[in-house]
């Protein structure tokens, strides 16, 4: 089974794209670790307070694949300095 979440956020303290890189990295690095996903940056590379942060996930239990993508948009969502715009969860059989 596979999941696929995009996630859309507003960064509204970033004020240039150093700013914005030092998050993303940071959120993205977080994800890997806890969560054994793959995760990057997916649009909106060059815009400020913008990111489009995609994750996928594999696993063999439909329960586990549901609870690891939920806890990865929360864990997203509460990161200081960001606001969740829109998060969509596609699963895949």
């Amino acid at each position: 089974m596979l999941a696929g979440a995009r996630i859309e956020l507003f960064l509204p303290s970033c004020r240039n794209l150093k700013e914005k890189r030092a998050i993303v990295k940071s959120i993205l690095g977080k994800l890997r670790s806890r969560f054994n996903v793959s995760a990057a940056e997916v649009a909106c590379q060059e815009q400020w307070q913008r990111a489009v942060l995609g994750i996928a996930a594999v696993a063999n239990e439909w329960s586990f694949l549901q609870e690891q993508i939920q806890a990865a948009v929360r864990l997203v969502e509460n990161h200081p300095g960001v606001e969740l715009i829109r998060a969509d969860t596609e699963y895949y059989d």
